[in-house]
């Protein structure tokens, strides 16, 4: 499949600096629309390739920071390999950054890099206490964070560390594996002259080619692969850890939306009953007792169900459970997804199927 490809995610607070960071490093915009544009912040999820030294080929997942778009945020940080966590040299640690935090390490996330951007706005001191008060915070964390690295888009200050480090990175990650049934949780879907109906998304496990047959789950329908890009760039084949795009022939825009999935061999199924380990971050602001309506994030889905078969859950606590879900999702052992509760709407906790 050629040089190591992997997945870079964006994490942390509205407006601590991610989008202008991804733009420094990769020379993208990834604010698409008008009303991110005209608002200044992040809505929805947005993509950019990174070429990194060694010949290692990354893309870099841009997600929302606002507490509003938590779910546009999840679906873009399902699949990627390295967080990039970042924080205002000028602010510090705020909410979102803790939630932010709570759904990378939930997701089985094993590399992060903090990054403290905005350096040209405090001095040596402050920088000092901003970098000591993260590195204590992390300290605790089940990921493998880097020292935090401070950096500035505007003046470019730290660029080139935060490249390096993320070389250093990926480079004891194994890559996901090649050889395992192609699945392709998708978080975009459009229509383009020429290619038909395309969908997006960071690519799980598997290789798929053109001109192979892949399964739309959970609607049920084999299509044909038009064409591919992986990316950003045309492609016969894609892998696992890859940014890929299919053109897709035998199904309309209109039939899919976030969170179905493309797979291809057997064994795939859309499932409403999932049996997992459930844990409560300590966070939630009380015990998750049977029949609890939540919001079960796998993948890029988003479903709502209910708890099944548990007893109680406190809050730092785990426990095995059943999830009832609304509407079927596909999911397999080994897993990891995230539950939000149903109102008001907080990232509680989450696990392994």
């Amino acid at each position: 499949m050629g040089s190591p490809r992997f997945v870079i995610g964006t994490a942390g607070h509205i407006d601590h600096g991610k989008t202008a960071l991804v733009k420094a490093l990769t020379g993208v915009d990834t604010d698409r629309w008008e009303e991110e544009k005209r608002r200044g912040i992040t809505i929805d999820l947005g993509f950019a390739p990174l070429p990194l030294p060694d010949g290692i080929q990354a893309s870099v997942v841009d997600v929302p920071g606002h507490e509003g778009f938590v779910k546009n945020m999840l679906a873009g940080a399902t699949g990627i390999d390295v967080a990039l966590l970042i924080i205002a040299a000028d602010e510090g640690i705020m909410p979102q950054t803790e939630e932010h935090l709570a759904i990378i390490e939930l997701l089985g996330v094993r590399r992060g890099i903090p990054v403290l951007t905005k350096r040209d706005l405090v001095d040596d001191e402050w920088l000092g206490l901003v970098r000591t008060e993260v590195a204590e915070r992390l300290s605790h964390s089940r990921v493998r964070w880097h020292t935090p690295i401070a950096a500035s888009s505007l003046t470019g200050e730290g660029l080139e560390d935060l490249k390096n480090a993320l070389v250093e990175g990926v480079e004891d990650l194994r890559e996901r594996p090649a050889d395992d049934l192609f699945r392709l949780p998708i978080d975009r879907v459009f229509a383009l002259p020429g290619a038909g109906t395309v969908v997006t998304g960071s690519t799980w496990s598997g290789t798929v080619a053109a001109g192979d047959s892949v399964r739309l789950l959970p609607l049920d329908r084999e299509v044909r692969v038009r064409s591919i890009q992986v990316h950003g760039h045309d492609a016969a084949q894609a892998g696992p850890g890859r940014r890929t795009a299919l053109a897709l022939v035998g199904v309309a825009k209109e039939e899919l939306e976030r969170g179905a999935v493309a797979v291809t061999g057997p064994g795939w199924a859309a499932t409403s009953t999932l049996d997992v380990a459930l844990e409560l971050l300590p966070s939630a602001r009380k015990p998750l007792a049977a029949r609890s309506r939540l919001r079960v994030h796998l993948g890029t889905a988003e479903v709502l169900g209910r708890v099944a078969q548990v007893r109680a859950i406190a809050p730092g606590e785990s426990n095995l459970a059943r999830l009832l879900l609304e509407r079927p999702l596909v999911a397999r052992g080994g897993d990891r997804f995230v539950i939000r509760s149903f109102s008001p709407v907080t990232t509680i906790g989450g696990g392994e199927v």
